[in-house]
C-alpha cells in the first residue's frame, strides 16, 4: 500500500490508547524512579476518563536487577537478548497493544502532564508522530554551555533525541522501526524518517516544547570533557556509529 493511503488510513480517535516502552540494560539504578514518574503521568491522564496507558520494560540481557525491578513495579517485561537500544525499542513495539508507542529512555524523569500532552498532540489523525525536548542539568558549567550549544544545534538541523519519541504503531510498522544496524544516532534517524513520511503525505509531527524530560547526566558529570566532546562530536558519530566496540561506554561499560 502507498504511503499516502497507510497514513490517510489513521483513525481519527480522539483518545488513542499510549504504549510506554522502556528499553533498559542494567538500570536497576534508575529505573524505579523512571516508572515512578511515568505511572504518575498515566494516573493523570487516566483520571476521570477511558483513557488506556500500558507500559513495556524490555530487558535488553541485563546482568542485575533492572527485571526484577520492573516486575515489582508491576509492568510488563519482555526479553530482547540482541544487545542494543533499536533492537529493545522494536521489541517492545512488537509487544505494543496501543494504538501510539511512546518510548523512553531508562533513565528519564517524565513530567506529571507529559503523557496527556502526546495524548492531545495524537487527538489530530493529521500528526503521525514526534519527539519530547530534553532539559538536561550537569553540574559543570562547562557541559551545561556545551550541552546549550548542541541543543541549537539540534534544532536548527531537525534532530531530535530518543529520550522521548512517540508515533502511532502503524506508522511505526511502516518505517521499519528504528535501525539495528546503528549504535549511536538511531533516534535521530527515526525521526528525520517521521518528517519525511509526514512531508510526502501531508501530514505533520510534533516536538514539544513543554513539558520538557529530564534524563540523567550520569556520563555528562563523570566523563571528562574532553571525552564528552570527542563522543558527541557529529562527525564522529557518522564515522563509527555502526561499530559497535566504539560505544562501549553506552552498551558494555556504560557508566552507573
Amino acid at each position: 500500500m502507498p504511503a499516502r493511503d497507510l497514513v490517510e488510513n489513521v483513525a481519527m480517535d480522539s483518545c488513542p490508547r499510549l504504549t510506554v516502552i522502556i528499553p533498559a540494560f542494567n538500570e536497576e539504578a534508575y529505573l524505579a524512579a523512571t516508572l515512578d514518574s511515568i505511572r504518575a503521568a498515566a494516573e493523570q491522564l487516566t483520571a476521570g476518563s477511558n483513557a488506556y496507558v500500558e507500559t513495556i520494560v524490555v530487558d535488553n540481557s541485563s546482568v542485575d536487577g533492572t527485571a526484577d525491578i520492573a516486575r515489582a513495579s508491576g509492568v510488563t517485561v519482555v526479553f530482547e537478548p540482541v544487545q542494543g537500544i533499536a533492537s529493545a525499542r522494536n521489541t517492545g513495539a512488537r509487544h505494543a497493544a496501543g494504538d501510539v508507542l511512546v518510548f523512553i529512555d531508562a533513565d528519564v524523569s517524565v513530567p506529571h502532564d507529559l503523557l496527556q500532552t502526546i495524548q492531545l498532540a495524537m487527538g489530530d489523525p493529521k500528526c503521525i508522530g514526534g519527539g519530547v525536548d530534553v532539559d538536561y542539568r550537569p553540574r559543570r558549567l562547562a557541559i551545561r554551555l556545551y550541552l546549550g550549544a548542541w541543543r541549537v544545534f539540534g534544532r536548527a538541523t531537525g534532530m531530535v533525541q530518543g529520550a522521548a519519541q512517540f508515533c502511532r504503531r502503524c506508522i511505526f510498522e511502516q518505517t521499519g522501526g528504528y535501525d539495528e544496524s546503528v549504535w549511536m544516532g538511531e533516534d535521530v534517524d527515526f525521526y528525520w524518517k517521521l518528517k519525511g513520511l509526514a512531508k510526502s503525505t501531508g501530514r505533520t509531527v510534533r516536538f514539544i516544547r513543554e513539558p520538557r524530560v529530564r534524563p540523567s547526566c550520569r556520563r555528562f558529570d563523570r566523563w571528562p570533557v574532553w571525552k564528552i566532546i570527542v563522543w558527541t562530536n557529529p562527525l564522529v558519530i557518522a564515522l563509527f556509529r555502526r561499530w559497535k566496540r566504539a560505544w562501549a561506554g553506552w552498551y558494555s561499560d556504560p557508566v552507573r
